[in-house]
């Protein structure tokens, strides 16, 4: 994951750094698994060419799937509120340094008179729960649609900047707890999720994914580091392997998130460090909500026996910028 750097207070800024796949040795613990997809750069190359969406919606699109969350989806959304309980999915800035959260990730500094603050957040990382732009990755020097990485300068990103989701995120969501269909509080660091785990626990939830979804996976990250302490998780975390995005695709999935990066790493893929991440990114145009603290969440969905439910998000709508803190909301 890459840095991005939000001032909110007395100023406001935003560094733009992209990413790019980095050579990373596959886990030597993992087999293929049941649904086994790219090891090399050409396959995934081949299947980045095969899913992406650039032109679904207009060579001028800036929004990608984004497009699948209709008005009539929102209204659907809003139809799942039946008590009225909100819970946030989003974890409390982390203020000291720690293997997953570097002295800069976040800061919050006291103006005299103690009226008047500043907050900085660095968050593209594995500290701060944030959701990714679509200008955020590239891949063979491209921006999702086609536009070239050029489009990107020092000043922010000319296209497919967070402002595109100023107007905020209201669709319908669903809790994937592969950690709970396991049987187990957490997920080990280097865990790869196929198809097969995420469509057993939709058929034991009762739950089917529909057009215009916003999908959580939780993989219990942040209860493993409630009992364990905190892990460097960057080439060291679960997550969805990367043949998992053709049935993201297929399902026609607006939006993907997660307790940690989504995912698998290492990835298993050969010479690509987040291939999950680039593909979704910037190939089908999905933005990705990283870091997100599901375990509330996990803990009502249980309650409720209810795995479905309203999400309201909305980015600070920086111009050109790579993508946002947030606190997203379950309401059920």
């Amino acid at each position: 994951m890459t840095t991005g750097r939000v001032l909110i207070g007395s100023a406001v800024g935003v560094a733009l750094v992209v990413a790019v796949g980095v050579s990373c040795v596959p886990a030597q613990s993992q087999d293929d698994g049941p649904g086994a997809g790219p090891h090399t750069l050409a396959e995934y190359d081949a299947l980045f060419t095969e899913l992406n969406n650039w032109g679904r919606w207009g060579e001028d699109d800036e929004r990608g799937t984004a497009n699948l969350v209709t008005e009539a989806k929102s209204r659907e959304a809003a139809g799942l509120v039946t008590r009225g309980v909100s819970v946030s999915l989003s974890h409390n800035p982390m203020p000291d340094e720690a293997a997953d959260n570097p002295d800069s990730a976040f800061e919050h500094v006291m103006a005299d008179g103690f009226r008047v603050d500043t907050i900085t957040f660095n968050y593209h990382g594995y500290g701060v729960s944030h959701i990714d732009a679509l200008c955020h990755f590239v891949h063979n020097g491209m921006l999702y649609n086609g536009v070239p990485a050029s489009a990107s300068t020092a000043e922010g990103c000319g296209k497919h900047g967070i402002q595109n989701l100023k107007n905020g995120i209201i669709t319908r969501g669903v809790l994937l707890d592969i950690a709970r269909l396991k049987g187990v509080p957490y997920l080990e660091p280097g865990t790869a999720i196929y198809t097969e785990d995420i469509e057993a626990w939709l058929e034991q939830a009762g739950v089917t994914v529909a057009s215009g979804d916003v999908l959580f996976l939780r993989t219990g990250r942040w209860a493993r580091r409630a009992e364990l302490g905190p892990w460097q998780l960057s080439g060291n975390s679960a997550g969805i392997h990367t043949s998992v995005v053709r049935w993201i695709k297929e399902r026609d999935v607006a939006f993907f998130g997660s307790d940690a990066a989504t995912d698998v790493q290492p990835s298993l893929v050969d010479g690509v460090a987040l291939p999950v991440h680039t593909l979704l990114i910037a190939g089908l145009g999905m933005n990705i909500f990283d870091n997100m603290d599901l375990e509330a969440l996990a803990d009502m969905a249980a309650a409720e026996n209810r795995w479905e439910f309203m999400l309201v998000a909305g980015p600070i709508p920086v111009t050109g910028g790579t993508g946002s803190p947030l606190n997203a909301i379950a309401v059920f």
